[in-house]
């Protein structure tokens, strides 16, 4: 069998090194198509044909995604009537690595008429596209990947990258937050998770609680009917300690039967307020390698939640 890795490595050559050669040929074009965008009072509207287009598509979901209000048109469609979607007050960014793409080429007239400002993205910094925007992204590229040099390889791969550098650079300058990112992504995990508070996923009711006085027999009883693998401990409605498994395997190794809750606990258990995001909590459990956190709400115990809950989110 043909082993095929060595032209894999040198796809990812190619594309790779087409990156670095738009990063190093970035200029204060790229500044001001992003202080255009921040500008815009409607949406930044993104059209392309053939691969271009699915890379524009990609771009524009991205875009809509991370806080800058934009969606695709395909030029086609937008000759038969979707130009209607765009307002006087957005911007149109073509993409057409020739710059010479007929159907991209025919919306000028109507983009221009109309006063839209349109922002050329091209692999040509002569062609008709490019010399007719009103802003220029030069994407251009030394090599396809392809070996006929024919099929879109390098180029989609630099048109991607560079929507993305703008995606991101829009992130920035204003401020996007994972609260923002989770407003845009309600249904994903992530997003239930950013949008999810700590009192929605903690256990409430039926709390493993022992005093520091409770004896071994029965802390046992009342961890193992409240099924949570773990148990507070309060002193006067007041968290003085919690006793995991593991705190509980050790007493019994090292023969503790006979002891008290207050021996066998842990002291100063990591805990977390209820108003707190579901993701903070993950975050703070994995950081600290524990598997819950006791609730607290105004100074009181109210609850604890479990590793294993958020990640059902």
């Amino acid at each position: 069998m043909q082993d095929f890795t060595e032209i894999a490595k040198e796809v990812f050559n190619i594309e790779a090194n087409s990156i670095l050669y738009l990063k190093e040929h970035l200029d204060e074009n790229f500044n001001q198509i992003i202080d255009c965008i921040l500008n815009l009072k409607g949406r930044l509207v993104i059209t392309g044909v053939g691969k271009s287009g699915h890379i524009g598509a990609k771009i524009a979901a991205t875009l809509a995604s991370t806080g800058t209000p934009s969606f695709f048109i395909h030029p086609t469609e937008a000759l038969h009537g979707d130009l209607g979607m765009l307002r006087q007050e957005d911007a149109l960014l073509a993409i057409s690595n020739s710059g010479e793409s007929e159907e991209i080429l025919r919306l000028i007239p109507v983009i221009q008429r109309r006063g839209i400002l349109l922002i050329a993205m091209s692999g040509d910094k002569q062609s008709t596209l490019a010399r007719k925007g009103d802003y220029f992204l030069n994407i251009f590229i030394q090599q396809e990947a392809c070996p006929l040099q024919l099929a879109p390889t390098s180029s989609t791969t630099a048109t991607l990258a560079m929507g993305d550098a703008i995606a991101i650079a829009l992130m920035r300058a204003r401020n996007f937050k994972p609260e923002d990112f989770a407003l845009f992504h309600p249904g994903g995990s992530l997003g239930r998770k950013l949008l999810t508070k700590v009192k929605d996923v903690m256990v409430d009711k039926n709390l493993p609680i022992v005093s520091p006085k409770t004896n071994f027999k029965d802390l046992i009883i009342e961890m193992t009917s409240k099924k949570l693998g773990v148990c507070l401990v309060l002193d006067s409605h007041k968290l003085v300690g919690i006793i995991t498994d593991g705190d509980l395997r050790r007493a019994i190794t090292e023969g503790g039967f006979n002891a008290l809750a207050s021996e066998i606990m842990s002291v100063n258990p990591k805990v977390i307020e209820s108003e707190m995001m579901a993701i903070e909590a993950e975050k703070f459990m994995v950081a600290h390698k524990i598997k819950e956190l006791v609730v607290m709400q105004e100074g009181r115990v109210c609850g604890i939640v479990q590793l294993y809950d958020i990640g059902r989110i």
